[in-house]
């Protein structure tokens, strides 16, 4: 009797589910805005279009994924900009960024700052860097931390402190049990 019991909750015991949740982020880079979308197993969207819309619905363009899951979107108004992408069964990435984010890649400056210098050091910054020489470097920094930002959202993803307290869970149920039914038994034997 208490095998067919164990059998059974064996068998009725929950599987984990092989499912999957969609990742997807944007960030200021230069004068871009740049993307990712991909899902937390780790497999990113190729070739994907991403249509960008205003937040009244309006089309401001569309973008397509490369190899890496990675897409890159050049504004042209400082209105909020909402990133979709139609992942197939069912999964949809939509990715907001802000106005005020756009406004500051796009460099427009809030009225009350002094207007800009027109002279030739105005082509470079405080660090002493040109307008190339910046550009060069966020592209490159970029490149590096591309990886490193893919390898956060998964982890992000796979272990979160529910599901950790969920298997702690388990655990000290099918103890519980097993007492239980030891308990059982040497009563039983005791009788």
């Amino acid at each position: 009797m208490i095998r067919s019991c164990l059998v059974a909750l064996v068998l009725l015991a929950p599987l984990p589910a092989l499912a999957h949740n969609v990742i997807s982020s944007v960030f200021p880079s230069g004068s871009d805005i740049e993307g990712e979308v991909g899902f937390s197993n780790g497999d990113m969207a190729t070739d994907l279009l991403i249509e960008v819309f205003d937040t009244d619905g309006t089309k401001l363009g569309e973008t397509k994924t490369d190899t890496d899951g990675f897409f890159l979107f050049t504004p042209s108004k400082p209105v909020t900009h909402v990133f979709r992408g139609d992942l197939g069964a069912g999964h949809e990435a939509e990715i907001v960024m802000e106005a005020a984010e756009v406004a500051e890649i796009l460099g427009v400056e809030p009225i009350e700052q002094a207007p800009a210098t027109t002279s030739a050091a105005a082509a470079t910054d405080a660090s002493g860097l040109s307008d190339q020489a910046r550009a060069e470097l966020a592209k490159m920094l970029r490149t590096e931390l591309r990886p490193l930002r893919q390898e956060l959202t998964a982890f992000k993803n796979k272990s979160n402190f529910q599901s950790v307290l969920g298997g702690i869970g388990y655990i000290l149920g099918l103890f519980g049990l097993g007492f239980y039914l030891a308990a059982r038994r040497k009563i039983g034997n005791d009788t």
